[in-house]
């Protein structure tokens, strides 16, 4: 089993800094049923919200290179 770095830190009310071994991202939103928004040191964007129940709905694009 390879072993993995991940850490999160809260660095305001609402915005986590994300990092891990590749790379770092910004999250904010996710209060109470509101979704949130993920942008990562790699180009990716990420929208996601929990759903009532067992779901969840993510939308996830990555920026384009020229």
């Amino acid at each position: 089993m390879p072993l993995t770095f991940r850490k999160s830190f809260r660095i305001l009310p609402g915005v986590r800094l994300n990092i891990n071994k590749r790379s770092w991202s910004i999250t904010t939103g996710g209060g109470k049923n509101g979704p949130r928004y993920t942008r990562s040191s790699t180009g990716r964007r990420t929208t996601s919200m929990d759903l009532p129940g067992p779901f969840g709905w993510r939308r996830t694009t990555k920026a384009r290179r020229h």
